[in-house]
């Protein structure tokens, strides 16, 4: 005491900051040397005094006018770091922050010029922010709060500031959630018990100057009923703004929530008294008591057990979060899951809510888009590869959602939660979820499960038919092997058959040149004929398998059509005969072309054998007492060099083919017998037409009435 009185005479200039409970203490020790340095500073003597406090009530206002009246010039800030003193050679100041009336028992005094130029920096800056304390006197004796706005993080400073908050207030309103409610009984109420003994006069029903907005459930019922008796009007809403505030008539107290990969890691609280802010707030609150229920009459509804139909739509990510897991421990029968990504499903798995589900007692299934590393969680969960499988834990999988971006939760077909993505790339659930909405609606829900089972349904037709093709494909391999197989044998018969052919023939010849009987002749011609069908019908199967094994090479060449057709009817009107081998006297064959010298650009030995096949049909399917087949060639699309286009149509008076056998006749090997009853031929030849056909399109094009006249 002694030292710091001496270090006040000794001055020249001082520079003085004190906290706020040290205005008395300077009051009571030392307001006779400051008077006297007053005195010498009206003399000249000394450059005066300039004091920085912080002035918190009308106690200390009262004091700091005496001081402003004694000629020290002071003013007001709101946070003085430490007390300390400063002259032009010498700072003083306190170790510690003493209280009240004593003495700091730690001084550090020091004359070292760089310790005095940093404090009297300091003292500079601080002056520049500070107010005139006689504005700030002014205000607390008129009861005017000064306009400024403060962000606290100190929990002690915070609960300092709303209580004074509470005390100043004529009136209070309030919105929070349940843990806001919890920390306003811990550290409050006692304030709020002073504002209902000071306004409310006994007469709870007519007042309304407490005010509180909550969403009352079977959590907060208690803590909602200890708030109504004390004189609180509370209301309850749904869907509650993602802050937490209290507005006065005067000041404004904000919670801002830091967070941390979705962990609160702190509280700061913003403190206001600009007006702007506080009737902005005032008109929020407004507006949502408007359409709040009593919680008088929802704390009825729920102990009645009413079943109250609720829809809450959720923005923090974070109490998304505590309400899904929430959910799924609620779960007693049922769970439907539908994860429209792979990461979706991941992230969820990884805070717990995928392994939670699997040990309730319930069936679970779920709906996912399939990835080995998901396929490999199931099955870890599932409890390894050797495990039994549990029909109460069903996986089945989908396309990976591309428009809808929403995880569906359903459970017991009584509660829903969807949840929106935000980004999905993000790897943690509080980054990556966007709005959440909560019901408990029969239809709202009801409607989920609708969703969820059509999807089911879909991946379960899926899976049938993934596995339906499966089996196709295994048979159509099957089938080729078996179709190879069958060509290879019938190319080794066709050569094997073609081998004792060609000396038949040659020894038929030489033996019909040296036969005289007329009767033997005939014989030997029937002999030859066969062999020679004989010799086509292997020719004919050579081809098939060639064409089917793509290695049948066509040559073209420009030549006339016409005169092809006109050799093979006088072929075929020379050698004609019927199924019954008889030659065929009566029927009567006409070509008349509608266009002279048809040139055409193809296989020539092709279109001939295409052409004899067809006239050799219609001759043995005429009646064996005559008919008349009809040939007709057109041309069309003629370039400078040769037709792109021609047609043949030939026509027969025999039985025709009905149309539900034609598409089975083009085919190899198709059995006569089962067409026409009185025919026992194999009808090889049409199947050879048809292919030949198809690899000389689209250079020729022929058609043929199958069907009779």
């Amino acid at each position: 005491m002694k030292k710091f009185r001496c270090y006040l005479q000794d001055s020249d200039q001082l520079s003085v900051c004190t906290q706020s409970n040290r205005i008395k203490f300077v009051y009571n020790n030392f307001f006779d040397i400051i008077g006297k340095i007053l005195d010498k500073s009206k003399k000249e003597e000394h450059k005066g005094i300039r004091w920085l406090t912080s002035i918190m009530d009308k106690d200390s206002a009262n004091l700091v006018r005496i001081f402003l009246d004694g000629g020290v010039v002071i003013r007001h800030i709101d946070k003085i770091p430490m007390s300390f003193g400063v002259s032009e050679k010498e700072v003083v100041g306190s170790i510690a922050t003493p209280e009240g009336s004593e003495m700091a028992k730690t001084l550090f005094v020091s004359n070292e010029p760089l310790y005095v130029k940093h404090f009297s920096s300091l003292f500079e800056e601080l002056w520049k922010n500070g107010i005139d304390a006689r504005e700030r006197v002014k205000e607390i004796e008129e009861g005017v709060l000064p306009i400024r706005t403060r962000l606290l993080e100190m929990q002690d400073e915070i609960i300092k500031e709303i209580r004074r908050l509470n005390n100043n207030a004529e009136k209070l309103s309030i919105c929070s959630g349940f843990g806001g409610m919890q920390m306003s009984y811990s550290y409050f109420f006692d304030s709020y018990k002073n504002l209902v003994d000071k306004y409310g006069n006994g007469e709870q029903t007519e007042f309304d100057r407490l005010r509180w907005i909550i969403n009352v459930d079977q959590h907060s019922i208690k803590l909602v009923k200890i708030f109504l008796e004390l004189g609180f009007q509370v209301r309850h809403i749904k869907n509650m703004p993602p802050i937490n505030f209290g507005v006065s008539d005067k000041e404004l107290a904000l919670r801002i929530e830091k967070m941390e990969n979705g962990v609160d890691i702190s509280q700061t609280f913003l403190i206001s008294s600009e007006p702007l802010y506080v009737n902005h707030f005032n008109s929020v609150f407004d507006n949502l008591w408007k359409n709040g229920i009593d919680a008088e009459e929802r704390i009825k509804d729920i102990e009645e057990g009413a079943d109250l139909v609720d829809v809450e739509a959720i923005r923090s990510s974070a109490r998304a979060q505590d309400l899904y897991i929430n959910i799924v421990k609620s779960a007693k029968e049922e769970i439907l899951w539908i994860f429209p990504t792979i990461n979706a499903f991941i992230r969820q798995y990884k805070i717990g809510a995928i392994p939670l589900a699997k040990e309730k007692n319930a069936k679970i299934r779920i709906l996912v888009p399939f990835q080995k590393s998901i396929e490999d969680m199931m099955q870890k969960l599932k409890g390894g590869e050797n495990s039994t499988h549990d029909s109460r834990f069903i996986v089945r999988y989908i396309e990976q959602m591309s428009e809808t971006k929403a995880t569906i939760l359903v459970v017991d077909r009584k509660v829903s939660l969807v949840m929106e993505l935000k980004d999905d790339t993000k790897s943690t659930f509080y980054e990556a979820i966007g709005l959440s909405t909560y019901s408990n609606s029969k239809a709202g829900v009801l409607s989920y499960v609708a969703i969820f089972e059509n999807l089911w349904r879909q991946a379960e037709l899926y899976e049938q038919l993934k596995k339906s093709n499966e089996e196709l494909a295994a048979a159509n391999e099957q089938l080729k092997v078996h179709g190879k197989m069958q060509r290879e044998f019938i190319d080794i018969a066709a050569h094997e058959l073609r081998t004792p052919i060609q000396p038949i023939l040659g020894l038929t010849q030489v033996i019909s040149s040296r036969i005289k009987d007329t009767e033997e002749a005939e014989l030997l011609k029937v002999v030859s004929r066969n062999a020679k069908r004989l010799q086509q019908l292997t020719e004919d199967i050579l081809d098939v398998t060639k064409i089917e094994s793509n290695s049948l090479l066509l040559n073209k060449e420009q030549f006339d059509l016409s005169e092809v057709i006109v050799n093979v009817v006088n072929d075929i009107i020379a050698n004609s005969v019927s199924f019954s081998g008889k030659k065929k006297e009566n029927t009567r064959i006409f070509y008349e072309p509608l266009n002279k010298n048809i040139i055409v650009q193809a296989n020539k030995a092709r279109i001939t054998q295409v052409i004899s096949n067809l006239l050799n049909n219609a001759v043995k399917f005429t009646p064996e007492e005559g008919g008349i087949i009809s040939v007709n060639l057109e041309g069309k699309n003629k370039n400078d060099n040769y037709q792109e286009e021609v047609i043949v149509r030939i026509k027969d008076t025999g039985i025709g083919i009905a149309p539900e056998i034609m598409a089975r006749i083009l085919y190899s090997f198709t059995d006569g017998r089962e067409i026409f009853t009185d025919i026992n031929n194999v009808l090889l030849g049409i199947s050879v037409f048809s292919l030949y056909l198809a690899l000389l399109q689209p250079l020729s094009y022929l058609l043929a009435d199958l069907t009779g006249c």
